[in-house]
């Protein structure tokens, strides 16, 4: 019995010590594993969860404690009886989630190791076994120390175990064990190597042949049975290959662009898996570190699980200069252990991640990119011009005066009785955004690339686009291109507005109209100077597409691209008077 009760008394202690420190390592990841038992779906006791993780941590203490209480020899009937407890505990969990395939791994070794269901209800059985034996042969416990180094001994663990999880709580893990760690290439993480082992499955198909039920068992090729098919089921005879990470993506409302954002070069992401839950002074200091970031030349991005409306609202309360993504909850926890988090990707592998806690330790270089005079208030302004620019033509478009309305209001923009309103309302926006930009044009020169960023680089571009004074501007727009402060298919396009406005022909054909009315009406391309090369330069300037699928882009697949003249224009319409005007020198 003294030789059981030493083995026992060893493998239990040292077992019980690895095993909560590995979790007091992770304690909010427990936290998440006892929330996901404590579910309406596992256990049905939710009143439990938001007191999760204060459990996490007393659970993970008391198990590294009573691990070296059980070593040291300290008080050992309590410790035994304590440890027969939480072994219990375990074990119907474990149970509970291996018999109803509740939960998938029980967070036992954290993520350092991962046990089904039924290998972790097998490993406690074997604990429960130890612990019973050092319950039969409590006498044999005896402390290994005096009794007043036992005590300091125990008490050092206690003090110990609880200071190491504050730390890694205010931190962030001191040992990652997870897909996300520092050096893992998130795009290899969620791959398939073309020679990974497939899953080995057995299709057990139920037939009613001649009125009697038959099953037929397969590899899964449907089996040849001269009967009615009735049923089938799966089983899983060996496991597959299966990537570390499963379920994160990143989306817009457009769809998953994962890949996209993950490849790109010197990309900071800041991870809140609940923008409602997370912490009010990590915020705060997203502002300064999310700004000195993209002034430093890096591609600021939010992940987050929140809806729109949240991430509107926290984009203005704390003035955020980035945009959040939709990711899974579930994936974010994993991703860091801090709501707020920072991460660092290369082509998406993890330089640096951070708890917000330790933002200071966050190191930003300044790159190639760097744009240090960004004028991060003037990028607002700009951008609030942007949307009322491009938000009225989207209304004046819209189908019914109910989606017009809607939209107005989200633009915080009058509603109208009629649609004719939205006219006179697109004018007056126009008018408005024409005095905001020509006193910002004042007052900083033309706001490019080095002082607003992209894309708010564009909006004085697109107001004075629409309006009438592109004589007055094209040189500074020109100007603005040259120093790498626009781009230059968009110089392109005012342009040719200009030619179009005075009648002359253009050189890029970006410029349509409609001639006719109704029934006669027909789309043109704006006649082109040197149609025959038009494409050559088009691209030279930065256009993707030719001027024939421009045309079609434009007008529909239906069109074909014709290069008119000047007189063939004229005379297409004689009843335009705006068209006959800037023609008349034809005659």
């Amino acid at each position: 019995m003294k030789i059981a009760v030493v083995i026992s008394r060893i493998l239990v202690g040292v077992l019980f010590i690895i095993s909560g420190l590995i979790k007091l390592n992770d304690p909010l990841g427990f936290s998440y594993k006892l929330q996901e038992y404590f579910s309406t779906d596992v256990l049905n006791i939710p009143f439990l969860e938001p007191y999760a993780l204060a459990i996490s941590v007393f659970v993970v203490v008391l198990e590294v404690v009573l691990g070296v209480f059980l070593l040291i020899g300290y008080k050992p009937k309590f410790t035994v009886w304590s440890l027969l407890a939480m072994i219990v505990f375990f074990t119907f969990l474990t149970f509970y989630s291996a018999y109803f395939d509740k939960v998938k791994d029980c967070g036992c070794f954290g993520d350092a190791l991962k046990l089904t269901p039924w290998e972790s209800f097998t490993k406690d059985i074997i604990l429960l076994f130890f612990v019973l034996v050092l319950l039969l042969g409590l006498k044999h416990i005896k402390p290994i120390f005096s009794n007043l180094t036992t005590t300091v001994l125990a008490l050092l663990s206690f003090i110990v175990s609880l200071w190491f999880g504050y730390h890694v709580l205010m931190h962030l893990p001191s040992k990652d064990f997870r897909a996300y760690k520092i050096g893992d290439n998130l795009i290899e993480n969620m791959s398939i190597p073309d020679d990974a082992p497939k899953a080995i499955q057995e299709f057990t198909w139920t037939f009613n042949v001649n009125g009697e039920t038959q099953e037929f068992v397969t590899n899964g090729s449907y089996p040849s049975v001269d009967g009615e098919y009735v049923g089938v089921e799966t089983k899983i005879l060996k496991e597959g290959y299966e990537p570390s990470i499963l379920d994160f993506s990143i989306e817009t409302l457009d769809g998953d662009v994962t890949e996209e954002i993950l490849m790109k070069e010197n990309l900071i992401m800041i991870v809140s898996y609940s923008l409602e839950k997370a912490e009010k002074d990590g915020l705060y200091k997203l502002k300064a570190f999310s700004d000195e970031a993209i002034k430093m030349g890096y591609t600021v991005i939010g992940l987050t699980s929140s809806g729109e409306a949240a991430k509107q609202k926290i984009k203005e309360d704390y003035s955020l200069n980035f945009d959040f993504y939709l990711c899974d909850e579930k994936a974010l926890k994993t991703v860091v252990r801090s709501n707020p988090g920072v991460l660092e990707l290369n082509k998406a592998t993890v330089k640096q991640k951070v708890h917000w806690n330790d933002l200071q330790d966050f190191h930003l270089e300044e790159l190639p990119s760097a744009m240090l005079d960004l004028n991060f208030d003037l990028k607002a302004e700009l951008n609030a011009i942007y949307k009322l620019d491009q938000g009225i033509r989207e209304i004046y478009f819209a189908k019914t005066l109910e989606e017009k309305n809607a939209m107005a209001v989200d633009l915080n923009l009058p509603t109208q009785e009629n649609a004719g309103g939205f006219m006179k309302l697109w004018n007056e926006v126009d008018s408005i955004n024409l005095i905001k930009v020509e006193k910002i044009i004042n007052e900083h020169g033309y706001p490019g690339k080095s002082m607003v960023g992209e894309p708010a680089n564009e909006t004085v571009w697109y107001v004075i686009q629409h309006s009438s004074k592109i004589p007055d501007y094209l040189p500074m727009i020109k100007e603005a291109a040259t120093k790498g402060d626009l781009d230059q298919d968009l110089v392109a396009m005012m342009e040719d507005r200009y030619l179009m406005q005075n009648g002359k022909a253009q050189i890029y054909g970006t410029q349509g109209t409609t001639l006719g009315r109704e029934a006669d009406a027909i789309n043109i391309i704006w006649p082109i100077e040197d149609p025959s090369n038009v494409n050559q330069r088009r691209e030279a300037v930065g256009f993707q597409e030719s001027v024939e699928s421009y045309g079609k882009r434009l007008y529909g697949d239906d069109f074909e691209f014709k290069n008119y003249t000047l007189k063939e224009v004229k005379q297409l319409d004689k009843n335009n008077a705006w068209l006959q005007d800037i023609l008349k020198d034809l005659d």
